[in-house]
């Protein structure tokens, strides 16, 4: 998968940071190379010698770490893990000045995709300690952050429904597979307001907000994202029952969201929805329970990421 999103090489660079105490944040479960005994080896090879470590079970342990290695003086933060381990650590550094690299060892790895990092663990410690530290946006949505992107109503219950063996087998394809079996996309009361006017009011089935252009399931859903642009993508989905998701899901897998017509489009910095009835809502590919509000907005220049010192391959 080629990256969908490239960060403007004339944007301002954050402040250079000198790289002095490195913390590694990492989900035990997850692997990339020879695992975190590679890392630890890896990180000492290149010269690193004042080294925080702590692994925990789940990600939603991994906000308190990063508060450790924060209170601790980390110059820099690997992450390793998947979007949902990201966006934990990402909510919590937001606002710092400590940069995040990004080791990507879950089973989706979007935002590190997005941004041409690659899931090869040489490489992706070469950007951490040497790669360009830029400062990108994120999203807020209900107080939380999210590098990616969040959703609800379909997406939320898909997310929610797909299994986890069968994401890392199938891909984006998983999704169309849980999407088509066991969601049922029903059409709700549905408004959405974009930087204080009313740009939805009707039924729908799906709210998107994505920060990147390729979200959930490997989906190019938003072709323009760019995550240093101080907006956000918005989407809505109009699709009700099997056939309209098969088409729209089908137009999303291929990266043809655009042409469908159960989907519409914009761009702003600030949105509001309002469901007849609650939702289930995701951040990054991690459901957060049920809601009849949303509050979402951009966040400008939030996190300090390492990136590659070139444009990925295949960007725009």
């Amino acid at each position: 998968m080629s990256a969908s999103v490239v960060v403007d090489p004339d944007s301002p660079p954050a402040p250079a940071v000198t790289v002095g105490t490195v913390a590694v944040v990492a989900h035990r479960k997850k692997n990339l190379g020879g695992g975190l005994d590679d890392l630890r080896a890896t990180l000492v090879g290149a010269g690193v010698r004042d080294m925080l470590w702590y692994e925990v079970p789940k990600s939603r342990k991994a906000p308190k770490k990063i508060r450790k290695a924060l209170d601790r003086g980390a110059d820099l933060v690997f992450v390793w893990g998947g979007d949902g381990m990201v966006q934990r650590c990402a909510d919590t550094l937001a606002g710092s000045r400590t940069p995040m690299a990004i080791l990507p060892a879950g089973t989706a790895n979007l935002f590190a995709g997005n941004l041409g990092i690659p899931e090869d663990l040489p490489e992706a410690v070469r950007i951490g300690l040497h790669g360009r530290r830029r400062r990108l946006d994120l999203g807020r949505l209900n107080g939380e952050h999210f590098a990616v992107m969040a959703g609800a109503g379909f997406d939320g219950d898909l997310i929610r429904e797909a299994d986890r063996e069968l994401k890392g087998r199938l891909g984006r394809l998983a999704y169309v597979w849980t999407g088509l079996r066991h969601v049922r996309g029903e059409l709700t009361r549905t408004r959405i307001t974009v930087d204080g006017g009313t740009w939805f009011d009707g039924e729908a089935s799906c709210v998107l907000v994505g920060n990147v252009g390729t979200i959930t399931g490997g989906i190019p859903a938003f072709d323009d994202a760019r995550p240093d642009s101080g907006s956000l993508e918005i989407g809505v989905s109009t699709a009700g029952g099997a056939v309209d998701w098969a088409r729209t899901l089908g137009k999303m897998a291929t990266g043809r969201s655009e042409n469908s017509k159960f989907v519409r489009i914009t761009r702003g910095r600030r949105a509001k929805v309002r469901f007849g009835e609650p939702k289930t809502y995701e951040l990054d590919g991690g459901a957060r329970g049920t809601a009849r509000k949303l509050k979402v907005r951009a966040v400008p220049a939030a996190l300090t990421v390492c990136l590659p010192a070139s444009e990925p391959e295949g960007s725009r």
